[in-house]
């Protein structure tokens, strides 16, 4: 049986050159990046050049790249670590109502502890409501914590737009860029952020890996305490190998990233247009205007039917892809971004997420689609809800 990765979203593929370039970190220069020895130089010498070649990818300086364990850790870093960092200033923060977990799982743990939250809502494409944003703001708000890009529906926020309110304010700004880079030329520069927070499997890197962007001057409290690691903000031994693999994927990723994209892109393009014109009762959700939205993204509601039936049925043919976020794949309840967006707890529930990569050819593409069309078709026979409302063509 065929096998074909649609569910780039939630993870890549280790790029073969990134492994070659981290073999040796394993099996020879196995030393502690902390130790004073010579195997101890010389893996923090590969550390530092990791973190210089980040840095100048993103447009940061070397001493505001923080390595963390992933996207999660760098997300609770910055909310939690701004938080205590500047409890004598206020304890009020905004962030989106269609937030990773990371971020909202730790709002909630934060708000038991006295600190303040205001979810700001968004439209139906999921771009966050700049209005209700600058009204949210307060004499006491320390933080605005947007992710540039959605990891369900793929829409990318108008972080340089929020970027100017904060700063009109005086506010901190973090995002959530772990979906976003190696899709997008980020440049912490340019967008003129205070934090940002990405991961390495999302762009043909290692796993386990991640880092945190602090702008030079910005209050941070530790998350992990421990040795004198990441200049005593994070402690915990550093993972040369991971660290070493970070830098090559990002580094491997911006230099055909204009190709990659371009061509994901067609692929998702020829999905998208095959679903909509051959399937019926199915709605695309996020950014019609695909500029702004992932080249790789297509998240699709597919009425009178379970998302996970869908799943597993692909999956019983050799496709994979996600039935929504997959730090929430366990989850019975319905998607918080889906709802966000308006679509009710029915249509929520029968969404798929399809996430294309460069590995992907068209004519995967095209044999997903026949696959699905006969899914759906056989799915919605045995749905009661279809065989009530199917054929009214006005539901």
């Amino acid at each position: 049986m065929r096998r074909i990765y649609l569910d780039h979203a939630a993870t890549t593929s280790l790029d073969k050159r990134v492994f070659e370039k981290m073999t040796p970190y394993f099996l020879d220069v196995y030393g502690n990046a902390n130790s004073q020895h010579g195997y101890g130089r010389d893996a923090q010498k590969a550390v530092d050049t990791a973190r210089d070649s980040i840095a100048k990818l993103i447009g940061a300086k070397p001493n505001e790249i923080y390595f963390t364990s992933g996207g999660t850790e760098s997300d609770n870093w910055a909310l939690r670590g701004a938080v205590k960092a500047l409890k004598e200033k206020g304890n009020h923060v905004i962030i989106s109502c269609i937030e990773h977990a990371a971020m909202l799982s730790t709002a909630k743990e934060l708000e038991k502890e006295g600190v303040e939250f205001s979810y700001i809502g968004v439209d139906e494409q999921g771009f966050i409501d700049l209005e209700e944003l600058k009204n949210a703001i307060r004499p006491n708000t320390i933080l605005i914590s947007c992710m540039y890009a959605n990891n369900e529906i793929g829409t990318i926020e108008p972080i340089s737009e929020i970027v100017k309110i904060a700063k009109e304010h005086g506010i901190l700004v973090h995002t959530d860029a772990v979906q976003a880079m190696g899709a997008i030329d980020v440049n912490v520069a340019t967008l003129g952020v205070d934090m940002l927070s990405f991961s390495a499997h999302k762009f043909n890197g290692p796993k386990g890996v991640g880092a945190l962007y602090i702008k030079n001057g910005i209050p941070m409290a530790r998350l992990i305490s421990g040795g004198h690691q990441e200049r005593t903000r994070r402690g915990g031994t550093t993972n040369v190998p991971g660290v070493v693999g970070f830098a090559e994927a990002l580094r491997l990723t911006k230099e055909s990233m204009a190709k990659d994209n371009e061509y994901v892109a067609k692929l998702r393009d020829r999905f998208v247009e095959r679903v909509e014109k051959e399937i019926p009762f199915v709605k695309l959700n996020g950014a019609r205007d695909f500029s702004k939205r992932l080249p790789s993204n297509a998240d699709f509601s597919f009425e009178f039917i379970e998302g996970e039936s869908i799943l597993f049925s692909l999956d019983m043919d050799g496709i994979a892809v996600s039935s929504g976020s997959a730090c929430s794949s366990g989850s019975l309840e319905p998607s918080h971004v889906l709802l966000a967006i308006g679509l009710s707890e029915e249509k929520a529930h029968g969404t798929i997420r399809f996430s294309f990569g460069k590995e992907n050819t068209m004519e995967e593409v095209d044999y997903v689609v026949d696959t699905l069309k006969s899914t759906i078709a056989r799915l919605r026979e045995m749905s009661p809800l279809f065989n009530l409302k199917g054929e009214d063509k006005n539901v």
